[in-house]
């Protein structure tokens, strides 16, 4: 049966950590009837918090595909981490989503995480409402947040609500645009309650809604006309400029509430409905040939269930009862159950063997998606994270722009307990590392270890622990470690020429190339190496291309100072020759490696190190320590902020100086200071310091 597109919304719940996104999320399962009793995350008991390392932190871990439906709409809702480390699962959801809800909390305000996943909403050109949480709690003030929205992110926030009260006193909101007064009753807050607007607010309810008025007419010529005419605008002309400025990125609706005491929830997702996109109006996803590997002729996709099918796999995890599930969004075309689809990437065939929508852990059946929706996919073998699925009798199958993923920049050793453990651990990294593109695994090739690398150490405590629980494999962990890079400064020209004559066949392979530092562009673009074929003439045939540069990116990989992998690297080929009996593809992966190894010395080589962006929260008694404390980790200080009664410090400092930083922080401020961090980028490290990093770590190879 075909879905009313105009009906259907998909949409993310993305925040900082603790600003009460599961709790919104289990709030709209039960007002939509997908749920008879509300979850607690402080009980560990909610349905899209499922997994047993979720529930006994208290936090989100993986994002979380739930289907349910409101005023006759069918909403996709990914509820999705707020913590840094898992940055990956909102960068996904951002990629497939049509709309988000931002929720802040009434108190913090924008924090550290807000900013950063409200980049990824621009980065995907997703639209998005604002929900300020927690107006229940002691310090709320709803006017301070939009403030902060609008000064430290860029928006242009345009508040549709008014709140009654903060705190304790919190009972109810006024809807600007109906202008009527709504109190949440029943045990659950299930009733929502429709009055008139008590005498004492009328007059600054009217004044705010000629504030939000005049936002909305601004963003539309046509409503700005009716405006100047009339003096105001009708309640749907009001909506259709809310949705106008929302998927134009002009401007972002603001809503109040209070998830935990069930104000507020009914009246967010009457704004979805009402304000977000549906899949046929928001933006179109662009589609490339395979072979156009730069990008360069885009064409739209078209949501039509008609269309030859174009459908992304977004997310893949284990889970119980179920097995591997492929989140699905599906763009153009129809996948039905039992249905071929090829992998346009890996030009291999799969099988949607059987096709579920979740809510938590429960699946519900389904037998075909269309354009448009989101449903999961159990049993695809190869098809990994950003992989494009098409029909295998496709006569043009084109690639769906990808997922771009943050780099891991913490890694540690790993080891079974036991020589009976190996397979099973083997097994384990290999299922975590399909799950997650931010979690990598390589053997260094110096001491034989198994490496595991990710965004930090909450990440990799977590996936320690899922391989103890879920797998059930004892492991011993080492310490964890920075990744280090290496990078090189200077341009050169360089011949790696690689002869061999010992009897029968020889070896010939002979090439030039110029190595460079990347631009800030080219780097801005998310590249760390590129290799560029400039031959004219034909002096190497084109087969022999491809292994010069494996040579050259083997070598890149061993690294030169201290063995890490050289990185921000552009290597261009000019030159070379061959010979009609002598040359091999194997001897011009030599050449590649030995041009790349001997301009090593010459390339003025440097050891980079990850830095972060750090957020301290702190009483305002411990600032001056907590300062000290910062600068002596080499940190940088770029400012600090009033944050009702707490002070923020702002600052840049090393990854590998915050290792244990918690603990510190925690006897610095009698447990009342917390901080943050993401990962900002790759600095040189002080010479002073190489000497020691090179002896105390020795050489700590890793994939890029």
């Amino acid at each position: 049966m075909a879905m009313n597109l105009a009906k259907m919304r998909n949409f993310g719940i993305v925040a900082h950590i603790d600003s009460g996104k599961t709790t919104v999320s289990e709030r709209i399962l039960y007002y939509t009837g997908k749920k008879h009793k509300i979850g607690e995350v402080h009980d560990g008991a909610t349905t899209t918090d499922w997994m047993k390392e979720e529930q006994e932190r208290g936090i989100t871990i993986t994002a979380a595909a739930v289907f349910a439906t409101w005023r006759d709409h069918y909403l996709n809702l990914i509820d999705t981490p707020g913590h840094v480390d898992f940055t990956a699962e909102v960068e996904r959801s951002c990629r497939v989503l049509d709309g988000a809800v931002i929720v802040f909390c009434g108190v913090s305000g924008v924090q550290a995480q807000s900013e950063t996943v409200w980049r990824q909403a621009n980065k995907y050109s997703v639209p998005r409402l604002v929900f300020v949480n927690k107006m229940d709690r002691g310090g709320a003030n709803f006017d301070r947040v939009v403030d902060q929205v609008r000064e430290r992110l860029g928006a242009n926030p345009v508040p549709i609500q008014m709140p009654i009260g903060t705190g304790d006193d919190f009972k109810a909101i006024i809807d600007l645009i109906s202008m009527k007064y709504y109190t949440f009753e029943g045990d659950l807050g299930e009733d929502q309650i429709e009055h008139e607007i008590p005498a004492e607010h009328k007059a600054e309810a009217e004044k705010r809604r000629a504030a939000m008025i005049e936002i909305v007419a601004g963003e539309d010529e046509s409503l700005t006309e009716s405006w100047l005419e009339s003096g105001t605008l009708t309640n749907e002309q009001i909506y259709q400029g809310l949705r106008h400025g929302a998927m134009t990125f002009k401007l972002q609706p603001v809503l109040c509430g209070a998830a935990l005491r069930n104000k507020g929830v009914q009246k967010l997702l009457d704004a979805v409905v009402d304000i977000l996109p549906d899949p046929k109006s928001a933006h179109s996803m662009k589609q490339y040939a395979p072979e156009d590997i730069l990008h360069a002729n885009p064409l739209p996709t078209v949501c039509d269930a008609k269309a030859p099918l174009r459908a992304m796999v977004f997310k893949i995890m284990s889970m119980p009862n179920l097995g591997d599930v492929s989140f699905v969004r599906v763009y153009q075309g129809t996948i039905k159950e039992g249905d071929q689809l090829l992998c346009v990437s890996t030009r291999k065939t799969e099988r949607a063997s059987r096709m579920v929508k979740l809510v938590g852990v429960t699946p519900n059946k389904v037998e075909e998606a269309a354009a448009g929706d989101i449903c999961a996919i159990v049993g695809l073998k190869t098809t990994i994270t950003g992989d494009t699925l098409v029909s295998p009798s496709d006569q043009h199958p084109m690639l769906l722009e990808g997922i771009s993923f943050a780099k891991p920049v913490i890694s540690m050793a790993i080891e079974p307990k036991s020589n009976a453990d190996k397979e099973k651990l083997a097994y384990a990294l290999q299922r975590l590392e399909r799950e997650d593109p931010t979690f990598k695994r390589y053997i260094d090739g110096e001491t034989g270890q198994l490496i595991i690398m990710g965004m930090g150490e909450l990440h990799l405590e977590v996936l320690q622990h899922r391989i103890r629980d879920e797998y059930k494999v004892d492991a011993v962990v080492g310490k964890p470690r920075v990744s280090y890079r290496e990078t090189i400064t200077k341009v050169l020209e360089q011949r790696g020429k690689h002869v061999k004559q010992s009897g029968g066949r020889g070896q010939y392979g002979d090439c030039t190339v110029i190595i460079r530092p990347l631009t800030s562009e080219e780097k801005a673009a998310g590249n760390e190496f590129i290799f560029d074929n400039a031959i004219k003439g034909g002096s190497i045939p084109k087969e022999y291309v491809k292994p010069i540069e494996e040579g050259v990116v083997n070598e890149l990989q061993r690294g030169y100072i201290a063995g890490y992998p050289v990185i921000n690297v552009h290597v261009q080929l000019i030159d070379g020759s061959y010979h009609d009996v002598d040359s091999s593809q194997e001897a011009f992966i030599a050449a590649g490696a030995l041009a790349m190894r001997e301009a090593f010395p010459k390339l003025g080589i440097i050891l980079l190190e990850p830095w972060m962006k750090a957020d301290v929260e702190t009483p305002e008694d411990f600032v001056g320590s907590i300062m000290g404390s910062l600068q002596s980790k080499r940190a940088i200080i770029t400012e600090t902020l009033n944050r009702g009664n707490a002070k923020i410090v702002k600052a840049e400092v090393p990854l590998g100086e915050m290792f244990g930083y918690t603990t510190d922080l925690r006897s610095m401020s009698q447990g009342r200071a917390g901080f943050t961090m993401e990962p900002s980028e790759y600095k040189a490290v002080p010479m002073s310091m190489v000497e020691k990093l090179t002896k105390g770590l020795g050489r700590a190879k890793a994939e890029g």
